[in-house]
This record gives structure tokens, C-alpha cells and sequence, in this order.
């Protein structure tokens, strides 16, 4: 309040102005996330959401969803819906699908530790089998939506908690099992980046069937398709001309010309030459994919059909055009200076970083002033089945999965923006390996309980509507 001018008049002083819109009250909470990471990382003693406790933890956990997906809420969307009915099913899916969750408790953390372009969000499955750059079949991470540059142990602890999770969820194993999956995934990291900081061979190698481990030689045939069969039983109208419509897909032939140019500007981008089997990459059709993906479920998705050359609707390809956001470690990580521009410009510079034999139609493009990720639908894209999986397959597919996380992270000094060896700097970082190994391990069994917690307390707010609409901003 002001002093009073003169007699008893006094003036007031208006209230300050209401925020613009909840996306900027939302700003500014993932701003303030951004200084306790800073904080952390300097060095400050600032305690972090993950040691918030009841109530106190329950509205940390409903906000931040809220927050995560505040444009599908706000537009009414069923598939946000779907989602959040999708993350109350299973610990499995509420892990996949939270991931700022998950990293806001690590605001800030592991800054001592070398740095990566890192995948951001490790689990089972995201990794599998997908076209490299002649479309032929490798396995690899297959991900990467969150990339970004961070600690590598962020990646290994994600990638920890989520093995752990699956073991018990999907592999319907006991908890001391899933212990030793998580010891063969990390062993496997370890083990990999030991053998690129000998002799580095990371820029060459690629798990493909005739070099694979039996565990991976199994998902290669299993993922194994004929386009033309993949194409007319899953996609296509009775004459091969366009898209099928059913409950998955909604074909928009009228948008024709828009993905031609998007299709364009992809190659351009990516300095594709039309490959033999990518014909003139003419569009045939377009169609939006409803309901596929877990943390993406909600977001635009279209599917691409280009002509094959063989004009005869047995050797088209499809190219999927997805809607990119921003990273879940975005602003939490230690500091750094990257910034690749747009999201789907980061997205793409992570693959081309962490797959060295990628998708050549990995890319970014802008489709009516949005940014969209692209890349290659293919017969035999595909990850692995996890029910499927014996302990000991498991293990394997573990130690699999740890060596590929490596080999993704070892090209982050020869692709990526990293201006010192990174390999003998990790292993220095996780020598001695036991207690590494058991560090991960504690950090892994505390996260767990913590996000049982947690997805307890989403599937109260869930049942009770807290997720049909976001925070209500009175002042």
C-alpha cells in the first residue's frame, strides 16, 4: 500500500497482473526446476523433490503430469485419456510414460561425471530392430525422443530401473532376479566401453543377424516380414492405392501435397539422392496414426506412403512424421551448452549421433509451422516380445542391450559434440566396477519404491478426475 497523498484519501496499489496462461505459470515451475539443477550441480546444498514425502510428494507427482502434458489436456484430447488410463494399468507403463518425473528427481545430479549425447529414456524396449541407412536390419537403441546431452549414468540409471521394472512386471520375476538382470546390464555396459577404449571400433560395429547373440538372431526372425505382406495387411486399401481407414488409421488424401513438400524438405535436409527402392518419393497417401506409443500417446502422428519403384503397391514405404517436444531432461541436466535448435533438429542429431548406420529418412521437418521427427516405417521394425523371456534370456538380452547403450555413448566424441575421449573417462568414472555396480543397484531398488509410491498415488487422482483438466490459476 502507498503513503497517503494528503487528507485521508490513500491510494491503492492494483494487485499485480494475473499470469498470461497455465503454460506460463508451467514455464516458470520448469524454470525454477532449471535452478535447482544449476544449484545441485554447483555444488549447493538444495534438496531435490525426490525426498518430498506424502501430500507434500502426491500434489509433486499430480502437478508435474499435469504439467507434462498440458496442450493434450487442455485440447480435450481422448488419447490423453487413453494414456493416463494406460499408466494406471501397470508400474511398467507409469515408469515409460513419466519420465520428467523420474528426472526431476535428479535435478542437478552426477555432474562430476563424463558427459554424452544420451539416450534419455533407456528401458527393454526401446531397443530393436529397424532399417539402417540401405534399409536392411540392425539392432540398436531406437528411441529418441529425450536425447540430449547429460551424464551417461543418467541413461544407465533409467535404463537400470526400467529392466528392474519389466523383470518383475512383464517377466513376472521375483525382485533378487531382477537384481541380477540390472548387474548383467550395467556389467554389459561396462564391458563393451572397456573394449572401445582398447581399440575403437564403435563407429563400426552394428548388431545385425549374422553377428548377433542368439537372444537378438531370435528377434531378427521373429521381426522378419515381406513388404509386400507387411503393406497389404496392415496399411492399404484393397486396390493398393492409399491408406485403409479403421480404428488405427484415418487417411487424409486431400494433405497430399503438404507431405510432398514436408517429403522434400526432408531429403533436402538430409541430402537424400532417391534411393532404388524409394523410387521418385512421390506421395501416394497420407494418414494420421491414432493410438500407437506410450509417452507420446496424444501427440500428432502421421504415416507417409511413398511409391516404390515398381509402381504396383509391393515395394512402397512408409515414412512417419511425428510431432516432437521437449526433452523430459531438458533444463535439469548438469549444465551444458547445447542447443540444436528446434526439437525435432535435436531429436535428429541425437540419432545421427548414437546410430552411426542409421535411417537415412531420420530428419526434422516443419508441417504448418510445427516441428515433426521423421523416420522409416519398416517390415521389420520391431523390439523384443519381454514375456517371451527366461531368466536366462533375459540376462543375455540385458547384457545385449548394456553393450549397445555403449556403443551409442562411445560415439559421442567422434559424432556428436563431445571434445574429449569419452570412453577411458567412463571407465575411470565407474572403476572400481563392483561398487559402480552396487551403486546402481541401491539407486535402482530406492527408485522403485519410490515409484510404486508415486504410481500409487496417480491412480487415486487418476480415478478421482485429477487429469481432465490442468491446474486452476486463480492469481
Amino acid at each position: 500500500m502507498a503513503k497517503a497523498k494528503s487528507g485521508n484519501s490513500k491510494k491503492v496499489e492494483p494487485p499485480e497482473p494475473p499470469e498470461k496462461s497455465i503454460d506460463d505459470r508451467y514455464e516458470r515451475r520448469s524454470k525454477a526446476f532449471a535452478r535447482l539443477s544449476a544449484g545441485i550441480a554447483a555444488g549447493k546444498y538444495l534438496v531435490p523433490p525426490k525426498f518430498l514425502e506424502g501430500q507434500a510428494r502426491r500434489l509433486h507427482v499430480r502437478t508435474t503430469i499435469r504439467e507434462d502434458h498440458s496442450a493434450r489436456i487442455s485440447e480435450s484430447s481422448k488419447e490423453a485419456q487413453d494414456k493416463f488410463d494406460k499408466l494406471s494399468d501397470g508400474l511398467f507403463h507409469f515408469f515409460r510414460g513419466t519420465a520428467l518425473l523420474f528426472y526431476r528427481d535428479m535435478a542437478g545430479e552426477d555432474g562430476h561425471m563424463p558427459t554424452v549425447m544420451a539416450l534419455g529414456d533407456v528401458h527393454p524396449e526401446n531397443f530393436g530392430v529397424m532399417p539402417d541407412r540401405n534399409g536392411a536390419p540392425i539392432f540398436g537403441v531406437n528411441d529418441f525422443d529425450e536425447t540430449t546431452y547429460a551424464p551417461f549414468s543418467w541413461d544407465i540409471k533409467r535404463g537400470a530401473v526400467g529392466f528392474w521394472i519389466a523383470a518383475l512386471e512383464e517377466g513376472d520375476l521375483k525382485p533378487k532376479k531382477a537384481r541380477k538382470i540390472v548387474r548383467k546390464f550395467v556389467q554389459g555396459y561396462a564391458l563393451a566401453m572397456q573394449r572401445y577404449a582398447n581399440k575403437s571400433t564403435e563407429s563400426n560395429d552394428a548388431y545385425r543377424i549374422d553377428n548377433s547373440p542368439k537372444v537378438i538372431q531370435r528377434l531378427f526372425e521373429q521381426a522378419w516380414e515381406e513388404r509386400k505382406d507387411w503393406l497389404w495387411d496392415d496399411y492399404l486399401t484393397p486396390n493398393g492405392r492409399g491408406f485403409r481407414s479403421d480404428d488405427e488409421l484415418q487417411p487424409l488424401s486431400t494433405e497430399v501435397d503438404k507431405f510432398q513438400k514436408a517429403i522434400n524438405d526432408l531429403a533436402r535436409s538430409n541430402g537424400i539422392d532417391a534411393p532404388d527402392r524409394a523410387g521418385e518419393l512421390k506421395v501416394k497417401d497420407v494418414c494420421v496414426r491414432h493410438g500407437q506409443g506410450t509417452a507420446s500417446l496424444g501427440l500428432p502422428r502421421y504415416y507417409v506412403l511413398i511409391e516404390g519403384p515398381s509402381q504396383d503397391a509391393t515395394d512402397d514405404i512408409i515414412i512417419e512424421f511425428k510431432a516432437a517436444r521437449r526433452s523430459a531432461l531438458d533444463g535439469l541436466t548438469p549444465p551444458n551448452a547445447f542447443d540444436a535448435g528446434k526439437q525435432a533438429e535435436r531429436i535428429k542429431h541425437g540419432q545421427r549421433v548414437q546410430l552411426a548406420h542409421g535411417d537415412i529418412f531420420y530428419g526434422a521437418v516443419e508441417i504448418d509451422g510445427k516441428s515433426f521427427m521423421s523416420r522409416e516405417r519398416a517390415p521389420f521394425r520391431d523390439d523384443i516380445d519381454l514375456d517371451d523371456l527366461s531368466f536366462k534370456s533375459w540376462k543375455h538380452y540385458a547384457k545385449v542391450c548394456g553393450a549397445a547403450l555403449a556403443q551409442a555413448h562411445a560415439l559421442s566424441d567422434d559424432l556428436g559434440r563431445i571434445d574429449y575421449d569419452v570412453e577411458p573417462s567412463i571407465m575411470d568414472a565407474i572403476s572400481p566396477l563392483e561398487l559402480f555396480v552396487d551403486d546402481i543397484v541401491r539407486f535402482t531398488e530406492e527408485a522403485v519404491e519410490r515409484l510404486e509410491r508415486d504410481h500409487a498415488f496417480f491412480r487415486e487422482d487418476h480415478k478421482h478426475g485429477a487429469f481432465d483438466s490442468l491446474d486452476v490459476v486463480f492469481r
